[in-house]
């Protein structure tokens, strides 16, 4: 009878108590804190500072440079943790949306993370030129989504406290909405893997159905737009969308129509309170390139 060496059944041993210890560390998802920033593209920087600073009262905090020294990206304060990004570039498939990124306090953990979930994820987590580490997956409508763990040496980190003028519109992102094309697929990436709670789902009157997750360790959420049929890509700034929140829309609506009569910005549309099926009030806006940006009204306290 053949005896195994002891050496060797020692080496098997470690080998899978290695592997164990990998696969509970892997199975323990990295906390999700919130959204961090939503990133769109734009076709002329100039129009869009207008529209983001003279109109809706925001800060630049810094701009990003291509090797050619022209400016690829430039940074807008919503508040100490949560930002836009315009990126002066062509867009893709997805319209106007270039990512939305999600904060966590474990980039390389939330990698192990999908990787054990067999979510197609980078080799490695970058440090970004803003000095965050991030990397970029894909939803199942191919949707590039950022997961971000903030540093407190990083470009944003530099401005706490700063950058916040009383002239802005919102200082905070609740929500971003963004184009599904069927709830199943999605529903078991956002709840299933990623752990986000369902909070609410319905329809309009025009059949368009929507479903909100919020992140599983903050109060951020995620509106899922259904739709039955895919819409061109010129026309997804409207589902693919930012939310700003505002304690009172009628007020910020006359703000900013106070602003468009004094010549801050040369806004074109009409802007209407409008009131949702919960009763809150809200307010439609378009940027220069069609990407909708909603004022929502805070939730009252119940």
């Amino acid at each position: 009878m053949c005896r195994i060496p002891t050496i060797l059944i020692r080496s098997l041993m470690v080998l899978l108590i290695a592997s164990y210890l990998l696969a509970q560390t892997s199975s323990k998802r990295p906390r999700i804190l919130g959204i961090s920033h939503v990133a769109v593209y734009v076709s002329d920087l100039g129009k869009s500072r207008a529209f983001y600073k003279n109109f809706l009262g925001f800060e630049e905090v810094f701009a990003l440079k291509r090797p050619d020294s022209t400016e690829r990206m430039v940074s807008i304060k919503i508040n100490d943790d949560q930002f836009l990004e315009l990126f002066a570039e062509a867009p893709r498939d997805d319209g106007q949306l270039s990512h939305v990124a999600l904060s966590t306090d474990d980039a390389g953990g939330m990698r192990k993370y999908l990787i054990a979930r067999s979510i197609f994820v980078p080799d490695e987590v970058h440090k970004g030129q803003n000095g965050n580490y991030f990397f970029t997956v894909q939803d199942p409508d191919h949707h590039y989504l950022e997961i971000v763990e903030s540093k407190p040496d990083s470009m944003l980190a530099q401005t706490r406290g700063k950058s916040m003028p009383a002239t802005r519109i919102s200082n905070r992102i609740p929500h971003a909405g963004i184009m599904v094309g069927a709830a199943g697929p999605a529903m078991k990436f956002y709840r299933d893997i990623l752990g986000f709670r369902e909070l609410s789902r319905g329809s309009s009157a025009d059949k368009q159905g929507w479903i909100s997750l919020r992140v599983p360790d903050g109060d951020d959420y995620l509106e899922l737009m259904l739709d039955q049929q895919p819409l061109p890509p010129a026309e997804r700034g409207r589902q693919n969308y930012i939310c700003l929140e505002v304690p009172d829309v009628a007020k910020a609506v006359a703000d900013l129509k106070t602003r468009i009569a004094n010549r801050r910005y040369p806004y074109p549309y009409t802007i209407e309170v409008l009131v949702g099926k919960e009763g809150r009030h809200r307010a439609n806006l378009l940027d220069p390139d069609g990407t909708r940006i909603e004022l929502l009204e805070t939730r009252s306290a119940t």
